[in-house]
């Protein structure tokens, strides 16, 4: 799983990989150091249970206690199921201590954060970036966060990465959006394209999608309005833009993020499927994952709706976005 940033992204510019320097080994290190504490509130909800159950004689009431706190921290009831299961059978088949089992529990949730396809193949959990330009398209309900994290993603593509960011206010509903999409874009040092109040969302795709080509950026990051899973019409409208993206360039959208609130719990599977059934979604933006309980419910996304999470955010500042690791967020999870 990604890492860091340049894990995260495929470039067309070949690189040997290098062994990480103490910078990026420190700048990791407190990279999980922010995850732990984001995850706080679902570990100390799994965790009083883990505790108690590894720490003694196990019996049948135990395996239900630490299946329930699983369900409590939004992992999802087959997922749960599916967890204990194997554990107890574990336990069965040999002599586990404490710290083994909690090592194995931090396994299984990292497998089942990676995630297979239908065919058993791993979940694609980067994002190409070889087209010229790369179009990404953000989708998602209205206060999960798309337009922070739009902006915090042009930030870390322009100035960690040093690409040519082009940014498109489709989200043309809510003015302060583009208000805040256009601070972003300013303080990211990225031009941006926009629309007047009301417009149509489609000739703003349109308008940005021709100037990124025209004018030879790297990545055009498109924010769109914030609609709710059961309007049909605005779904109907978000599929209309994505069809505007794909008749201006060929390939595009080459990414769809949907950003889902982590405080939602397990509302998020279905606003996710809901979504994925307008628009073809690659990848799961999770936020707001400091200080909910229900940080488990990236488990449940990438098995039953076999979703790759590729991006979360642990915070407010700018470097809170982070990609996802699925075996740090088990530890995380666990520890």
């Amino acid at each position: 799983m990604a890492r860091d940033w340049e894990a995260l992204f495929v470039t067309a510019a070949a690189e040997v990989e290098e062994e990480p320097g103490e910078e990026a080994e420190e700048e990791r290190r407190g990279a999980f150091r922010r995850l732990r504490e984001s995850l706080r509130a679902t570990r100390q909800a799994i965790g009083s249970e883990v505790a108690g159950t590894f720490g003694r004689t196990l019996v049948e009431h135990d395996w239900e206690a630490l299946e329930e706190a699983l369900i409590m921290a939004d992992v999802g009831a087959p997922v749960a199921a599916s967890i204990t299961a194997s554990l107890e059978a574990s336990v069965r088949r040999e002599t586990l201590d404490a710290d083994a089992l909690r090592e194995r529990l931090a396994g299984l949730l990292a497998e089942i954060a990676r995630g297979t396809d239908v065919d058993g193949a791993p979940l694609i959990d980067t994002i190409d970036l070889r087209a010229q330009p790369t179009v990404v398209l953000m989708v998602g309900v209205n206060g999960t966060g798309k337009t922070t994290t739009l902006g915090k993603l042009a930030w870390q593509l322009h100035q960690g990465m040093g690409m040519r960011v082009l940014l498109g206010a489709a989200d043309t509903f809510r003015a302060a959006a583009t208000e805040q999409l256009e601070a972003w874009a300013q303080r990211a040092d990225c031009e941006i394209v926009t629309g007047a109040s009301g417009a149509d969302p489609g000739a703003v795709a349109f308008e940005a999608v021709t100037r990124a080509r025209a004018e030879h950026y790297d990545v055009l990051l498109i924010d769109t309005a914030g609609r709710l899973h059961n309007q049909e019409p605005l779904m109907a409208e978000l599929a209309k833009v994505r069809r505007v993206i794909s008749r201006q360039l060929e390939g595009a959208p080459h990414e769809t993020l949907l950003a889902l609130d982590a405080t939602t719990g397990q509302n998020g599977l279905r606003q996710a499927d809901q979504f994925a059934q307008a628009v073809a979604i690659d990848g799961i933006v999770l936020t707001k994952l400091d200080g909910s309980a229900k940080g488990g419910v990236a488990l449940a996304i990438a098995r039953e709706l076999r979703i790759p999470v590729k991006l979360i955010g642990v915070g407010e500042a700018i470097d809170d976005l982070r990609p996802f690791d699925a075996e740090e967020y088990a530890r995380a999870l666990v520890e």
